[in-house]
Parts: C-alpha cells; sequence; structure tokens
C-alpha cells in the first residue's frame, strides 16, 4: 500500500513536470487591461499598449520561437509596444551572438514606437549588457536608461514613457528620470523590478510596467508562488493599486507582467507566459 502511494505520487509529479516543461512554457495568454484616467489627451482615448517580459533568450527559449511572439504581438495591432528587461539568459560559455533576436524585434510594429528596460540578467556579464543594448537597438526599441520621452500625436497632445535602470544591477536614478514630470500629464513608467514602485509613489507616475517576478514560475496550490527574486516578491502578477502619500487623486498603478521565458529551472506551472494588452481610455478618476 505505501509503495503504491509513493509510486502514485512519483507519477503525479513526473506528469505535472512534464506538463511544466513541455506544456505550459509553450501556451501564451493574452491579458487585457483597461486603464482610466483624466489626464489621458482625447487623443489617446482608446489607444493600445503591448507589454511583454523575460524573454530570457538562450537555451531554453530560442529566437524562432520570439519570432513567433512577434507575429502574436504584430496579431493585436498595438500603437505601443514596450519590453521590461531580461532579455537573455545565455551564461557565460554560451555565444550571445547566435541568440540575436534583432531580426525579430524589428518585425514587431507599433505605429507610437517601441520602448525598453534593461532587467538584471541584462547585466549578467558586460558583454551580456552591450548585446542587449545592440540587440533592441536594431530591432527598433529605444533603450531608457533614467530617461524620459514624449510620446506626441501630429496635432499636438502627448503622453509620457519613462524608464528606469535596473534596481539591482544597475544606476537607477528616479530623480533624474521622472522627478519634473508634470503632475497634469498621463506618465507611464517602465522598471523590470515591480518591488520599487513602492519608493516610487511620491512621484507623478500613472502607470508602473515591470516583470521580473515571472509570476513567481511556480504556483503550488494553496502555497502560491515559490520563485522568488529580489525586488519581486511582494508585487507576483497582475494589477496593484498603491497607495500611500499624496495618492488620494492619483491613483499608482502598477502592473507585474507574468514573463515570457525561465530562469533557474526549465518550468513554468499555473505561470502562463503573458501579452499584456492595455487600453487607454479617457474618463474622470
Amino acid at each position: 500500500m505505501i509503495l503504491a502511494t509513493i509510486a502514485a505520487l512519483l507519477l503525479i509529479v513526473t506528469a505535472l513536470g512534464i506538463y511544466g516543461v513541455a506544456g505550459e512554457r509553450g501556451r501564451l495568454r493574452i491579458v487585457h487591461q483597461t486603464i482610466r484616467s483624466s489626464r489621458i489627451p482625447p487623443g489617446f482615448d482608446g489607444v493600445t499598449i503591448v507589454q511583454f517580459s523575460d524573454t530570457h533568450l538562450g537555451p531554453g527559449y530560442s529566437v524562432e520561437r520570439l519570432g513567433k511572439l512577434a507575429d502574436a504581438v504584430n496579431s493585436l495591432r498595438p500603437d505601443l509596444v514596450v519590453f521590461t528587461g531580461d532579455l537573455h539568459d545565455a551564461r557565460r560559455r554560451d555565444n550571445i551572438a547566435k541568440y540575436d533576436p534583432s531580426p525579430q524585434l524589428a518585425r514587431i510594429e507599433a505605429r507610437l514606437g517601441k520602448f525598453a528596460v534593461y532587467g538584471n540578467h541584462d547585466f549578467g556579464y558586460e558583454r551580456n549588457l552591450r548585446s542587449s543594448g545592440a540587440f533592441l537597438s536594431r530591432g527598433g526599441f529605444s533603450v531608457l536608461i533614467n530617461a524620459t520621452r514624449r510620446i506626441t500625436l501630429p496635432g499636438g497632445e502627448f503622453i509620457t514613457v519613462s524608464g528606469l535602470d535596473d534596481y539591482v544591477l544597475g544606476k537607477p536614478n528616479a530623480t533624474k528620470a521622472v522627478s519634473r514630470l508634470d503632475n497634469e500629464r498621463f506618465n507611464l513608467l517602465l522598471v523590470h523590478e515591480p518591488d520599487v514602485a513602492d519608493r516610487l509613489i511620491r512621484y507623478p507616475i500613472d502607470l508602473q510596467l515591470s516583470g521580473h517576478s515571472h509570476g513567481g514560475q511556480v504556483a503550488l496550490p494553496l502555497l502560491g508562488p515559490i520563485v522568488r527574486t529580489q525586488l519581486g516578491s511582494k508585487y507576483v502578477g497582475g494589477l496593484y493599486r498603491i497607495g500611500g502619500r499624496f495618492r488620494d487623486k492619483r491613483p499608482y498603478l502598477l502592473y507585474v507582467n507574468r514573463g515570457i521565458g525561465t530562469t533557474r529551472i526549465p518550468v513554468r506551472f499555473r505561470c502562463v507566459p503573458e501579452l499584456t494588452v492595455f487600453t487607454l481610455l479617457r474618463a474622470d478618476d
């Protein structure tokens, strides 16, 4: 009886492992979110933003699979596309050049632009950082390192998109990037690690987009996410409304994308890879 129980448990664990490696990692979930704000200009009403994150290109996620992801992004016909870090997961012995994603990234279309920030894995080795920046640039993405850009329509209406350097291994400077943002404008922030939102609520940010956590990558029933990351353990996945001083009339929204690839272990369980589509709607706060 005991041996039969052990055998059954081993069979279940094996089946779940096979599903996590071969099944869930190959799926893609499209998540839709609506963002309403009185600071969204009339011309941006209905504008869509697609976020993807944490591709971790390398032995566990191929450039060919990234090509299919690009097709999925284009099928959504986004106005704006953002990538929130961790392009590669290649190790020292791997040849980064063979995971050149720039042709696939260049295929992604967005009439209002494509923007990106670095994640901690982009700093894994010096050549990772150089390669990630070059690949993103050749793919048509503007890499924001403690910088802000205006996204302007022909009539002059605009919103801003800011990007901060990675908080684990980079040199983030929020004061430089976002301290002078106009409080009356709609301001979007890209930063890899979600938990830094608690440090940033004093700035006039409407929506922070992050990745890093992979949604826990493995989320067990009752136990929840078990893969915890530095600055990615409090806010693990989905949409959060963060309160605090000065936030009564301006909600600070944080969205944590569950990512595309894997790290540490090549398994996802109850954390399906995700593309997120945000629709901006002008409305009273």
